[in-house]
């Protein structure tokens, strides 16, 4: 979402992580998703890094406004909730366990629910780095029971997320993309 609305024209290649190309390993031997490969030398495979990168290029709609506040909920996300969601997700075939780590998880999603009551996006009245950084987790919080999710507490985390898995934007990324080591045509972000 940071790369579409910095309008940056950007290759697009889709991976299959079961089937990582040679090419895309020499420049990220970690072999994780995404990686960002600037002419030809320079590597970014972090997404929060290739969502600043991208912003620091063309920023139209002043996503890194309050940087600060931002990166801090960012972080939080990363080392509190990041972690519990993955328990959460993960741990399917142990009930107990699984709803231990939703219960840990509201700590953080209280935090985010406070701000919501406060205004429509997490640092104000129009989606900033924080909401698009962050909205990718809770979507995936959201879909490991949403129908809990949505008769949950979390009243303004569940209208916040409907906006943005409802936006433009994000309708405009999520396109099924020809997987790279079949495709014979390039596919470009912003083109």
């Amino acid at each position: 979402m940071a790369l579409k609305i910095s309008g940056l024209k950007v290759e697009l290649r889709e991976i299959l992580l079961k089937n990582k190309p040679n090419c895309m390993l020499e420049y990220s031997p970690k072999g994780t998703v995404p990686v960002l490969i600037i002419d030809n030398k320079t590597v970014i495979d972090e997404s929060y890094d290739i969502m600043l990168w991208a912003l620091k290029q063309n920023d139209p709609n002043n996503w890194l406004f309050e940087f600060d506040a931002a990166n801090q909920l960012i972080k939080q996300c990363d080392t509190q909730f990041k972690p519990i969601l993955d328990s959460y997700k993960y741990n399917d075939q142990n009930k107990d366990l699984q709803l231990k780590s939703r219960d840990e998880s509201f700590e953080f999603l209280t935090i985010l629910e406070n701000k919501l009551n406060l205004q429509t996006y997490l640092q104000g009245e129009k989606i900033t780095l924080s909401d698009i950084a962050i909205f990718p987790f809770i979507r995936q919080y959201a879909y490991v029971d949403i129908k809990w999710f949505q008769q949950s507490e979390f009243k303004q985390i569940n209208k916040w997320l409907d906006q943005l898995i409802h936006s433009e934007l994000f309708a405009s990324i999520m396109h099924k993309y020809p997987e790279y080591i079949t495709s014979k045509t390039s596919v470009f972000i912003n083109d």
